[in-house]
């Protein structure tokens, strides 16, 4: 029976024993080369912007900002561990914002039932996604752009191309504006979130089997791995962190509108596909993905606060996007050339 084997390149104990420390350093760098980076450029924008970069109310506009795409990006992540992709988590957004919104003030419903239903949507489109791929057998990329085109389409006809306004509670606005030792609380929800992901994924079972799947899955089914299960699983939980994006998003714009969030898409990807880079590169990863839309977050707020057009972001998430994915299939050929 053929066994499964990791399909990350971070360097090993055995390799890095009885290295001196110097080459222990330089075997290390492509491992946190990104992590240095990041520091490199919060150094570098401070030095340079010192009155406007590192400052509180820049950390606190970073961390507000970037949040949502954060839990976009850790959404897309999980069905990457598990060698599928989901973009109904650009395209999802735009509906449960608005549906978070809609239920309360064209149908009146009290916004803890509003965003229960959001969050139920979200899981069931996320368990629809898991049957495409898995029973249905349709390419995750042409089953969730499948999906996710219907989910924008519904948003459209649900809002007659109109923004949904009206007045909400404050204990829904709450939900995103509240802020906790002087930090925004949605950078609390990320952090709770990732320390959740990063304990299950790497230290249960469960994420053991999701990155022998992502590896292999035919040697994974062999192994007794119920494939299909954790796959389907995967794609609920991405599901369920889209919907909850879009109920932050709806908490923090206060209208809705199906010309807001598609362009979160590309920097979600872009932060999955450049954490598989880092601390564990070759294969994508929890903190790796955090690390990820941190760069994004300190190079777009850099740039703009040197004056940077507004065509700048798309451009450098574009930019990011083709590098992070040179540098992850750089990382696939050399394990493949290593294993030979």
């Amino acid at each position: 029976m053929p066994g499964i084997q990791s399909n990350a390149v971070e360097p090993t104990k055995d390799e890095l024993r009885g290295l001196s420390p110097g080459r222990k350093l330089v075997r290390l760098a492509p491992t946190y080369g990104l992590v240095i980076l990041m520091f490199g450029l919060i150094l570098l924008f401070s030095i340079l912007l010192p009155t406007t970069f590192p400052t509180m109310l820049n950390v606190r506009a970073i961390l507000s900002d970037k949040a949502i795409i954060a839990l976009l990006s850790l959404a897309a992540m999980i069905p990457m561990v598990a060698g599928r992709i989901d973009l109904t988590v650009g395209y999802g957004i735009v509906l449960w914002h608005i549906l978070a919104i809609s239920l309360q003030t064209v149908y009146g419903l009290p916004w803890p039932v509003a965003v229960a239903i959001v969050l139920v949507l979200g899981v069931v489109i996320g368990a629809l996604n898991g049957l495409l791929v898995e029973v249905a057998r349709i390419d995750s990329f042409i089953a969730t752009l499948g999906t996710g085109t219907i989910l924008y389409a519904i948003a459209l006809w649900h809002t007659g191309g109109r923004q949904m306004v009206g007045a909400l509670p404050d204990a829904f606005y709450a939900i995103n504006g509240t802020f906790v030792f002087g930090l925004p609380i949605t950078a609390i929800y990320v952090l709770v979130i990732t320390v959740v992901l990063w304990v299950a994924l790497e230290y249960t079972p469960i994420g053991r089997y999701l990155y022998a799947i992502g590896a292999n899955q035919r040697a994974a089914e062999l192994n007794g791995i119920p494939t299909r299960k954790f796959v389907i699983g995967a794609f609920v939980t991405s599901g369920l962190m889209t919907a909850l994006a879009g109920v932050l998003l709806a908490s923090k714009l206060r209208i809705g509108q199906a010309s807001v969030g598609l362009e979160f898409l590309l920097p979600a990807l872009v932060g999955a596909f450049l954490g598989s880079t880092t601390i564990k590169p070759g294969r994508v990863n929890v903190w790796g993905t955090i690390v990820g839309v941190m760069i994004l977050a300190v190079g777009i707020s850099g740039i703009q606060q040197f004056g940077g057009s507004f065509w700048v972001e798309p451009l450098f998430n574009g930019t990011t996007l083709l590098i992070a994915i040179g540098i992850a299939g750089y990382a696939q050929r050399k394990k493949g050339a290593k294993s030979k």
